[in-house]
């Protein structure tokens, strides 16, 4: 799967790795519903951490189709609410 972090590229990313994310992604959602500004800002920081950790990254000239779009570390509450699906950030 091919994932891009908004304002820094893309990573490709085994499927096997998604229980791992979606795990964090379930503690990104609690924390966007309870308002939990430094919850939220450091679980989207080690999901973020993560995807680099797991994957690897594409060249910088590399444009594949992405299958999951992420917020940038810097990214508000209110602007990872307008990202999120029923499932959170990441499907499943």
């Amino acid at each position: 799967m091919i994932v891009r972090i908004m304002g820094e590229g893309q990573v490709r990313l085994d499927d096997g790795h998604l229980t791992e994310l979606n795990k964090l992604d379930d503690e990104l959602l609690t924390e966007l519903e309870g308002g939990d500004e430094s919850g939220f800002r450091r679980t989207l920081v080690a999901l973020l951490e993560a995807v680099h950790r797991l994957g690897t990254p594409l060249p910088d000239d590399s444009l594949e189709p992405s299958d999951l779009i992420l917020p940038s570390p810097d990214a508000t509450l209110d602007e990872v609410r307008e990202m999120l699906s029923d499932d959170g950030l990441i499907p499943g």
